[in-house]
Order: C-alpha cells, then sequence, then structure tokens
C-alpha cells in the first residue's frame, strides 16, 4: 500500500458540508487521502460511496473483536487467530465462522472527514455480517475524523458459506463533511416538495417504512426464508444458482408472517421510496420499539435510487430480516424501520442508475444478483 503524500488545499466542493460524491472521492484517491496499492476498479466509486476491496489473506479468528483505544488490529489479531489463509485462487469462508480480512484501500483523512461503511446491498441479501473495523476503533462501521491507517473487514457468514477471492466488494464506505443529516422539519420540507414516498410520510428521526405481506402479492409470494442446509456460494457467479436450492418461498394468505428465531429472511417494504440528485440516505438498522429483530445489513440508498431523473419510478426497500430471541409476528403495513436522509455536499456527476451498473434500480421483492429468478 503506497504511502499517502503531502495534502494540498482542498477544493470547494470537498469544503461544503454533507456527503461526498463521486468526484471528490476521485479526488481524494488523486490526493492520497484514498490509498490503495492499485488504481480504482471500474464501478467501485459509487454516486455517495466507494466499494472496498479484499486483500489476498483471511484470519480465522475465535471471536469478533474491536482494537479498541490506542491499540491495531494487527496487534489484536494474534489474540484472536486460529489459522490464515491465502485469497489467492479462491478460498471458502465457511458459515458459522468469524473472519478478518485487511482491504486494499487505507485512509488518510483530512481532520474533518469522517465516514461510515455498510455492507453492499447484494452482501446483505446473503446474510453475510460484515463490518469494517480499524486501529483504534471502538465502534464497528465507523471512521473516525483524520483517520490514518488501515482498513479490515470482519465477515461472518449467517445463512450460506461463501467463495471469495482478492479484490471482491463486499463493503462500501460513504465519507462525510460536518453535519449532513436532515432533521425532521427539513425532511419533511424536502417531502413537500419532492415527494419522497408513496403513501402517507412517517416522519420520525427519518422515514417510516412499513412491510408488504398484502395477501394478494403476484402468486402470493411476499418473502424468502433461507434454507439451513444450502450449498456455497460463488461470490464472482451472477445469476447462476436456482433461487429454490437456497431459499423457500414465503406466502402471507392473511397478511400476517411469524418470524421464527435464528432464521433469515427477505421481505419487501409497502412503500416505493426514491432518493433525489442531491441527496443520500441510510436504512436505519432497526426499531428497538418494534420488535427484537434486524431489518437490514446493507443499508446506503445512493442519490438517484428510485428517481425519474436516473430513469427511475420509485423503488422499494428490500428487508434483511433476521429475528433475535422469540417468535414474532409481522403484520401487513408495521412500520418496522426508517431511511435516514442526508444532504450532498455537492451533486454527483453520476447518479444510481444513470450509465452506471445499478442491479437494483426499480426493484421490487428481489433476491441477490447471484440467483436467477424464482
Amino acid at each position: 500500500m503506497k504511502a499517502p503524500h503531502q495534502t494540498p488545499a482542498v477544493t470547494a466542493a470537498t469544503e461544503a458540508q454533507g456527503v461526498l460524491p463521486a468526484q471528490a472521492l476521485r479526488a481524494m484517491f488523486a490526493r492520497g487521502e484514498i490509498t490503495a496499492a492499485a488504481p480504482p476498479a471500474e464501478g467501485q466509486i459509487q454516486p455517495a460511496s466507494l466499494d472496498l476491496r479484499l486483500g489476498d489473506t483471511a484470519w480465522r479468528v475465535r471471536a469478533s473483536f474491536l482494537a479498541g483505544r490506542g491499540r491495531s488490529v494487527a496487534e489484536r489479531l494474534s489474540d484472536f487467530e486460529m489459522h490464515r489463509m491465502s485469497l489467492t485462487g479462491g478460498a471458502v469462508l465457511e458459515k458459522g465462522c468469524v473472519y478478518v480480512v485487511p482491504l486494499a484501500e487505507g485512509l488518510a483523512l483530512q481532520a474533518g472527514v469522517h465516514a461510515v461503511t455498510n455492507a453492499k446491498s447484494s452482501t446483505g441479501r446473503l446474510d453475510l455480517l460484515t463490518r469494517v473495523i480499524t486501529d483504534g476503533g471502538e465502534e464497528f462501521d465507523r471512521v473516525a475524523p483524520g483517520y490514518r491507517g488501515p482498513l479490515y473487514a470482519e465477515i461472518c457468514p449467517r445463512s450460506f458459506s461463501v467463495l471469495v477471492r482478492p479484490g471482491m466488494r463486499l463493503n462500501q464506505i460513504r465519507f462525510r463533511r460536518g453535519r449532513a443529516v436532515l432533521d425532521d422539519s427539513e425532511l419533511a420540507a424536502l417531502h413537500a416538495r419532492a415527494n419522497l414516498v408513496s403513501g402517507t410520510a412517517h416522519i420520525s428521526e427519518g422515514l417510516g417504512f412499513s412491510v408488504d405481506l398484502h395477501p394478494g402479492a403476484p402468486g402470493g409470494l411476499v418473502g424468502f426464508r433461507a434454507r439451513p442446509h444450502a450449498g456455497v456460494i460463488d461470490l464472482d457467479r451472477i445469476n447462476a444458482y436456482d433461487a429454490a436450492d437456497y431459499w423457500d418461498e414465503l406466502r402471507a394468505p392473511q397478511g400476517r408472517l411469524i418470524l421464527d428465531p435464528g432464521a433469515f429472511y427477505i421481505l419487501v417494504s409497502r412503500e416505493s421510496v426514491h432518493i433525489p440528485p442531491d441527496y443520500a440516505a441510510e436504512m436505519a438498522p432497526y426499531l428497538a420499539m418494534v420488535g427484537e429483530f434486524r431489518v437490514h445489513y446493507a443499508g446506503f440508498f445512493d442519490p438517484g435510487f428510485g428517481h425519474d431523473a436516473a430513469g427511475g419510478s420509485g423503488a422499494r426497500g428490500v428487508l434483511e430480516v433476521r429475528c433475535h430471541e422469540a417468535p414474532f409476528v409481522l403484520e401487513h403495513g408495521q412500520i418496522v424501520g426508517r431511511l435516514v436522509y442526508e444532504r450532498m455536499a455537492e451533486r454527483p456527476d453520476t447518479l444510481y442508475g444513470a450509465g452506471i451498473a445499478s442491479h437494483y434500480q426499480g426493484q421490487g421483492l428481489k433476491l441477490s444478483k447471484h440467483f436467477r429468478s424464482p
């Protein structure tokens, strides 16, 4: 990994508060604020985020961990390592095990820039719990302002074992300068101008969304549940697997679904949403007040998602649901989460779904890109 060089004065675009767009990310590479041994791959820079690439070695560890203040991830690996393996040529990460993989990208951020990471959409839809950890980090998926150092992915396959190789992109990172999140009054004003959601807008610390379990869905299909003893999934293979080998189809003739503890579900929101070009959004991971379940792994929505400026007409949010301690009843129309909208520091030069490979523009209920349509 090359060392960062001296950072020149920032441009007016990067000085603006908000989420940094694609053109700012390219400038960060040029200035050495994002470092990597190889230049960005095609499609790696998204409208408001950067995909992170796996390195060439994985450590199997005894348990998930954070580095903690004043300590490095490499130092902690020596405490928890069970064995290490090369990813060159492909290696299987087994269901139920925890791995740490150094990422190809490192950071040398300016003092006012911080970052948040998340799983990519296809990663979340495979029930891959993958989080980024940093040297000195005390939280998952959070990168402190001015951080300088390497990045690591912690990967725990929950439903399916997966075959991975160096350069694969399971996580994404979003950079922010200053205040980006819209408060409720700002979000209400944006909705009044742009009609962000079909139906009634439930605004409380973000834009609420509900689950679609309508018994009148096409074919009665309302979702999928991961099968417990399925085969390995090669993450490079697109549209390659028969969904029936990995998923059970779900129907809810009474508009009700009982979630089983430990099971993983793919469901969909009742509402169609869109993200205007000057904004981005993140799906909040859960609402504690509505039950003991998590409603997503992959939370970033880029500018243009579902928006007519990018060829969309609204898109529903796919819900990656895992129930925890006790069976839980979901009913059609029940509020299960929220979208938190953020302003962009500058409009990105490319929108989601407009001239880039965007697998989920205009989506409804949809499995990851690895599966053929059932």
